[in-house]
């Protein structure tokens, strides 16, 4: 499972993130990114009904996007979210444990690092990738500056990234971004605006790709 999942993360080079939208427009969102090309959905654990949404998303849309849970804090949190079915687990954070759980549950981890010493100790525990946060604050040159001595490492950048340097992200050979209201724009979901959200997603998924693909 794990390297099937990078793969396609390398491929897809992006995760929506679901955080905080009300449970009743779940599923439309998840449907307009679904068509708009988004192939990896992301559920934060801090979204009301985040489990039922994880659980629902699976059923109805797991043929067209791989669905996982965000903000993973704790080893209770992971279970929880595995439980739901959730096929892979962010975290803002380095918690062993929580790696160590999804290993023995076949389940993708992929946790929230900052250092160059979180990023190696979560590779070394496990990871199959890790989230490098918050790219907001700590900005691209700090992502290419330790991109140099870990580049064996695979790397999702989170925070910051939009349509206009989503390029520059992903020219630092990272494996991929994690995308929230830039993309998951809660606006547009409030005013059920869901055509808009798919164009929206077709504009970062065509960025991602080069313009490769529309």
């Amino acid at each position: 499972m794990s390297a099937n999942l990078l793969k396609v993360l390398s491929e897809e080079k992006i995760v929506a993130i679901i955080r905080g939208i009300e449970a009743d427009a779940g599923d439309a969102t998840a449907e307009a990114l679904a068509d708009g090309g988004i192939r990896l959905l992301e559920v934060t654990m801090n979204t009301e009904g985040a489990l039922r949404m994880i659980s629902r998303f699976r059923e109805n849309y797991g043929s067209r996007m791989r669905v996982g849970a965000g903000t993973v804090l704790n080893l209770k949190m992971a279970k929880k979210a595995v439980q739901a079915g959730a096929e892979y687990i962010i975290s803002p954070n380095l918690d062993e444990r929580v790696i160590e759980y999804a290993l023995r549950k076949g389940v993708d981890v992929w946790p929230g690092t900052m250092t160059p010493t979180e990023i190696v100790r979560a590779f070394e525990a496990g990871a199959q990738a890790v989230k490098v946060f918050p790219m907001g604050s700590l900005g691209i040159n700090y992502l290419k500056e330790i991109r140099a001595p870990l580049d064996h490492i695979p790397m999702i950048a989170t925070g910051g990234v939009n349509l206009q340097n989503i390029g520059d992200f992903l020219n630092t050979g990272i494996l991929g971004v994690g995308l929230g209201s830039n993309l998951v724009n809660k606006k547009l979901i409030a005013e059920r605006r869901f055509a808009e959200l798919t164009e929206l997603a077709r504009s970062f998924v065509e960025a991602a790709q080069g313009g490769k693909r529309a």
